[in-house]
């Protein structure tokens, strides 16, 4: 292939010779918009050299390029194993153009330094998360070359530029094109960037192998785990005023999750704040009808599902409305200006719903500090080269003593097929569903959790208490400080009743069906006694401990 033409004349600004860029060598797996970036370095005088396909690619679009094998003058070998580890390639990377010996090297060898680095690297994270990937697939897709000369070019970022992603062409060609060169800020972050890509790709590669088994399957824990966070924005203080904090996501966050949400108005979050909306929203996801969710604390305190938001609204209020000042309010339906005029009859930490109307918007503009969050549901499939990373991780991680618990997900959404009637009463098709809604409310509850319901809303609640007795006595005391009638009431235990004291509390209480896992040592007493108090009961099979 054919070496560059000489620069063309330009009226830009004349660069710093120490960081003009002169000479860019192009080497990517991911060739999306590099066609382009090439064309506009071309238009400025930057000489191209390229690899293997890369090169190819550029040839056929009709730009000046040329091929690193020519530029080294050794030739690709190892089926392209061994093609950018030359003198040529890393010692134009790593020069010093501030250091005299450093450029006399360079001129004694013949070599030319490199001025910007263009690289993204084999698709190793792709092919191990492809079903039926071998290990033989994943070694090959380890790439030596690229992570070098990405290395290469960031430890000397005064003088080169690396780019090691598409979303970085644009902003640096508009500062070739208005400056002449790239600032230093420019190629730190650009540099900062690349060890960043370099240090997940490492990791990526270590958690695979360490996942690895000796018959060839894969653990899901392996051996090393390498968590890789983005920082999102630092807060201004943690749990406390005394203690600071950030907020990081996944190097790929789940589309729909709550760090994706978009902050409409209101004050700067808290971590609080993120914590309890954090609860609300993974709650009010897990329904199908309109619901709202009020949490405080990191607890549901109001729950209901109705026919549209502002009804679920009224009723999840209901349940608790001492707690639910100041507390987090979620939906998983758009918010309409008469939810809003509802909601602000209250004092509102955060409001989060997958989007609101026009009224709603200009309603809400009227509580300037309300942290007003929308988070879609139905989120857009991602899409590029990095779209399989979305939503990869499906684990919970707790912070200890100098180490981490990680656990899959508790993403178990019990079905009709899955529950046991073991009393002799069956429930009605109502209590069934009053059931399943309290069920499904006790997940988000801390442990140890008692639920009351009735038609569709929370009638009391019984969170984190050492004792499962007196989460029933807080859950009654609480549907009778709200006005509310626990009489034929269905009730959630997150687990096993150990013996059937609790199941007398609630019973006294009024419910008239229980929901819980079963499992006790003492489940024939405790089925003995719903047989006693004419409760129905069924078994779920599985807890929802929180804590």
């Amino acid at each position: 292939m054919s070496t560059s033409s000489p620069p063309s004349a330009s009226s830009r600004p004349a660069p710093d010779p120490a960081t003009a860029v002169r000479t860019a060598l192009i080497s990517v797996s991911d060739k999306n918009g590099i066609v382009e970036l090439a064309r506009s370095l071309d238009a400025l005088g930057v000489r191209l050299l390229s690899t293997g396909g890369t090169a190819r690619l550029l040839a056929d679009a009709g730009l000046p390029v040329t091929e690193i094998s020519d530029h080294t003058g050794s030739p690709e070998m190892l089926d392209g194993r061994v093609k950018t580890l030359h003198p040529k390639v890393h010692g134009g990377l790593l020069a010093r153009r501030d250091v005299p010996e450093h450029m006399q090297a360079l001129a004694t060898h013949g070599i030319d330094t490199i001025d910007l680095l263009v690289v993204n690297l084999y698709p190793f994270e792709r092919t191990v998360a492809t079903p039926g990937c071998t290990l033989d697939d994943a070694i090959e897709n380890i790439d030596i070359g690229g992570p070098a000369m990405v290395r290469s070019a960031a430890k000397n970022w005064q003088s080169v530029a690396v780019l090691t992603d598409a979303s970085q062409y644009a902003g640096v060609v508009n500062e070739l094109k208005t400056a002449g060169s790239l600032s230093r800020s420019t190629r730190f972050a650009l540099a900062v960037a690349a060890f960043n890509r370099i240090a997940d790709y490492d990791g990526a590669i270590s958690d695979y192998l360490s996942s690895l088994r000796p018959d060839g399957t894969r653990a899901e824990f392996p051996d090393q785990s390498n968590g890789r966070f983005v920082k999102i924005q630092d807060l201004r203080y943690g749990e406390n005023p005394h203690q600071q904090a950030a907020l990081y996501r996944d190097l790929m966050p789940a589309p729909g999750s709550l760090v994706t949400a978009q902050q409409l108005q209101g004050k700067e979050l808290s971590y609080n704040n993120l914590a309890d909306a954090d609860a609300a929203w993974e709650c009010v996801k897990s329904f199908d009808a309109p619901a709202c969710v009020i949490v405080k604390h990191a607890n549901p305190c109001g729950v209901a599902v109705a026919a549209d938001c502002t009804q679920a609204y009224l009723k999840a209020f209901k349940t608790d409305p001492t707690s639910a000042f100041g507390g987090i309010i979620a939906f998983n339906r758009p918010v309409d200006a008469d939810c809003v005029q509802a909601v602000s009859k209250q004092f509102v930490e955060v409001l989060i719903a997958p989007g609101y109307t026009d009224q709603a918007r200009q309603l809400l503009t009227t509580k300037a500090n309300l942290r007003v969050l929308e988070c879609p549901l139905d989120a857009v499939q991602p899409q590029g080269p990095t779209a399989w990373l979305q939503g990869r991780n499906a684990h919970d991680v707790k912070r200890i003593g100098s180490g981490l618990l990680i656990q899959s997900a508790d993403n178990h959404d019990v079905q009709p097929s899955d529950l046991k009637v073991v009393t002799r009463l069956q429930p009605t098709a109502e209590q069934m569903a009053d059931l399943r809604f309290a069920w499904r409310v006790a997940k988000f509850v801390k442990s140890n959790a008692i639920v009351f319901c009735a038609d569709g809303m929370t009638l009391g609640v019984g969170a984190g208490q050492m004792s499962r007795i007196d989460s029933a006595r807080i859950a009654s005391i609480k549907a009778e400080n709200a006005g509310l009638t626990l009489a034929g009431s269905a009730v959630a235990s997150d687990a096993f009743f150990p013996f059937r004291d609790g199941l007398d509390v609630v019973a006294d209480a009024g419910a008239r069906a229980v929901i819980q896992p079963g499992g006790s040592v003492r489940d024939a007493e405790v089925i003995a006694a719903a047989d006693e108090r004419g409760i129905a009961m069924v078994f779920t099979g599985v807890r929802h401990f929180r804590h």
